[in-house]
């Protein structure tokens, strides 16, 4: 099969390879839709520990059925699907309480497996599902950086009345500002220094802004909710700045491994820090089924590009992709 293969730092190419072996609790998923994510940028510039060539990236994706093993019986071939690429063993005590990215046996497809910049991925059945008739390949494809936004904003517990700030207008920021309209907020900040991404931002309904000293009126009291979608240390220095005595936020972005943070100002204005991973298999399922509601919507944001030019996608994100917001590569 044809895959587009990690083979150094800015270094992909598209190689023949050998057929994923299907194991019998699989299916093999012929690859429609595959979004590339910002962890995989990381990757291709070689900053990403997780990531080592040789490696078939992608694990944001949709497709069919092309082969189901002797134990996935519960699959046809030619079914519409995506997939939850973070596969866990479903029996320690974070799978069975509701907490399976946490697993410490978790592997993730494109990381520690063969990922889906190729023709064919193979996928445990357990972590596959069909997609509705009316949601499309590239609409199933956001099943997955939607479930992290929705991981986000669950542990926030947000309340409609609460004031919300997103730091990082990318795919996972755009899609928590989403998910928090869902929840009944109506009142998100977003803070960007890309006008681009701003102006996605505005269109989507939120208030969005390059620095916060841009806010009419300041920012008061500051807010309830605050969620670092970037990961620098600056970003997370502002986010526990910006929040309100009691307040609460969330660290999502994974840029930088280490940073400071004012802890002692912390614990005198009882700021609540989490940290969020992923998301949890309910998570994806809630991703997949508010996808099919309608609630969410970024496909006006979205390019589609042939498999064959990844290395030219890759490159077009990093340099600075305009209104762009994701770019699927496709076989079709």
């Amino acid at each position: 099969m044809k895959a587009l293969v990690y083979e150094g730092p800015r270094t992909m190419n598209v190689r023949e390879v050998s057929l994923p072996a299907l194991q019998p609790d699989e299916v093999l998923v012929r690859v429609s839709h595959a979004g590339i994510c910002g962890s995989e940028l990381g990757g291709y510039l070689g900053h990403n520990s997780l990531r080592k060539p040789p490696l078939i990236m992608g694990h944001e994706f949709s497709g069919t059925i092309e082969q189901v093993g002797e134990q996935a019986t519960c699959f046809r071939v030619g079914e519409r699907v995506t997939a939850n690429p973070l596969v866990t063993c479903g029996e320690c005590r974070y799978c069975l309480n509701g907490a399976s990215q946490l697993c410490g046996a978790r592997q993730l497809l494109g990381a520690h497996r063969p990922g889906a910049f190729a023709e064919f991925a193979a996928v445990p059945a357990r972590n596959v599902y069909r997609l509705d008739d009316h949601v499309s390949f590239a609409e199933g494809a956001l099943a997955e950086p939607f479930a992290c936004a929705i991981h986000v904003c669950r542990l926030l517990a947000l309340a409609p009345t609460d004031r919300l700030l997103i730091y990082g207008a990318g795919p996972i920021g755009l899609f928590a500002l989403q998910a928090a309209a869902a929840y009944g907020i109506r009142d998100a900040v977003v803070v960007d220094l890309n006008e681009s991404r701003l102006e996605i931002a505005r269109e989507l309904g939120g208030i969005a802004v390059s620095s916060l000293d841009d806010m009419p009126g300041g920012i008061g009291e500051g807010f309830d909710a605050v969620i670092d979608a970037v990961g620098a240390e600056a970003t997370r220095q502002r986010s526990v700045a910006a929040a309100r005595p009691g307040g609460t936020v969330v660290f999502t972005g994974l840029h930088e491994a280490d940073s400071r943070l004012p802890v002692n100002d912390m614990i005198r204005a009882e700021i609540g820090t989490k940290g969020a991973f992923a998301y949890s298999r309910d998570d994806f399922e809630t991703a997949l089924r508010w996808i099919g509601q309608g609630r969410i919507n970024l496909l006006p944001w979205t390019e589609t590009t042939p498999l064959g030019e990844g290395g030219t996608a890759f490159e077009k994100l990093i340099g600075g992709p305009g209104k762009i917001a994701k770019i699927f590569l496709t076989l079709e």
